[in-house]
């Protein structure tokens, strides 16, 4: 796809396509053939957090892609487990790079145990169009 021009945005998910290595080599591979990046990451703070610091050192990073406020978090939202929410605020529409140890995050251990003690069965959901055909993710 790179070198017969055919994409100009590449959006690898960190959770699926080999994690924070796998993807800094693909973002350089992109940047090489003058492709911008924009890590998929519709997951928590923790893939957040591994894309976040894989655009913080990638050249060709254009945005990064989060679910906080988004319609599929009902009833837990993106921050909900995370101890140091102020460190993922936006300022004019830009994350500050995280400081902390490690990625960066301070999950608070004890809500996430308290939480999974009645946590939902929770299956993918099956999203279907008005026509009740199949929705992608």
């Amino acid at each position: 796809m790179l070198e017969a021009g055919g994409i100009s945005i590449l959006q690898p998910d960190l959770s699926h396509a080999g994690g924070i290595t796998e993807c800094y080599k693909i973002a350089g591979m992109a940047e090489a053939y003058d492709v911008t990046l924009a890590p998929h990451c519709p997951l928590g703070p923790i893939a957040l957090a591994a894309c976040l610091h894989i655009d913080f050192v990638s050249y060709n990073a254009v945005l990064q892609e989060q679910s906080m406020g988004i319609h599929y978090n009902k009833g837990a939202e993106l921050l909900d487990f995370v101890k140091n929410k102020e460190d993922f605020s936006m300022v004019g529409g830009f994350f500050k790079p995280l400081t902390k140890p490690g990625l960066g995050v301070e999950i608070d251990e004890a809500k996430v145990i308290e939480f999974s003690k009645n946590a939902p069965d929770w299956r993918n959901p099956l999203w279907r169009h008005e026509d009740n055909s199949v929705a992608e993710w």
